[in-house]
């Protein structure tokens, strides 16, 4: 069990209490760990891994990727004030994913007691509105090379490949669901940045330039060799502080 960092300033003691009620579980990649319109009573943290946040689309459009949600996150109700609540999306485990579920409403009284959690609870979703807010903008103004070129970029932050880029488990179907657009233009506009040179992959990643990363409105430029892959040691440290140790290869009990 790790320490996160919205519960650093508890007390050493409440906290360890608190994280003894907390349960771990480990999935598989595309494991649904929670169905739309199912109750539950937890909140769910990724610990390692990523989650996608699915919602039904029309016949045409099938099921759309709204959100992931990454290490450090939580999936929760909109309100803390009710012990159960009834999800409006499907959680899919987009790779092996561990997850640590949290009573709500052990989660709610560690917020009575403590304000700072709930202040930094509220800025986490701050920031995940404002990042939701940017994604329908950019759905709805961005070309699709524009669109796509921003959502590899966001993948090598989400699902960061063993030697830099994202990894390559996240298929282009699942960019199709976040991006809006079809599977047959996602791999049409890949293919088509691979070719630039603007993509690479290999056995360990798909790998993009830095500048994918830049303003929606500025250009692609037509070419550009893609960025290095950065070596082991430049990988940044873990988010986490352990407490009890967390499995590390995702792989789903029993």
């Amino acid at each position: 069990m790790y320490l996160h960092p919205l519960i650093a300033s508890v007390p050493p003691d409440e906290r360890a209490a608190f994280v003894q009620r907390i349960e771990l579980r480990s999935c598989r990649r595309n494991e649904v760990v929670l169905g739309a319109d199912e109750w539950t009573d937890r909140i769910y943290c990724v610990a390692t891994g990523l989650l996608r946040v699915v919602v039904q689309g029309s016949e045409d459009s099938g099921d759309v990727t709204t959100d992931f949600i990454r290490p450090d996150d939580f999936f929760l109700s909109a309100t803390l004030t009710e012990e159960r609540y009834q999800s409006g999306a499907t959680l899919i485990a987009a790779l092996p994913t561990s997850l640590y579920l949290i009573p709500t409403v052990e989660f709610r009284a560690l917020c009575n007691r403590h304000p700072a959690v709930t202040m930094g609870l509220l800025g986490m979703v701050m920031k995940r509105t404002t990042a939701l807010r940017r994604q329908i903008r950019q759905i709805s103004s961005a070309s699709s090379e524009r669109l796509i070129s921003r959502i590899l970029h966001e993948l090598t932050e989400l699902a960061p490949g063993s030697g830099g880029g994202y990894d390559k488990r996240i298929t282009q179907s699942v960019i199709a669901s976040y991006s809006g657009l079809s599977r047959m233009q996602v791999n049409k506009t890949m293919r088509d940045l691979e070719r630039r040179g603007l993509v690479r992959r290999d056995e360990h990643g798909v790998y993009v330039p830095p500048h994918f990363a830049s303003s929606d409105f500025q250009e692609l430029p037509s070419s550009e060799p893609p960025a290095p892959a950065p070596q082991d040691d430049e990988v940044g440290p873990s988010f986490f502080s352990e407490l009890l140790e967390t499995p590390k290869d995702g792989s789903s009990k029993g």
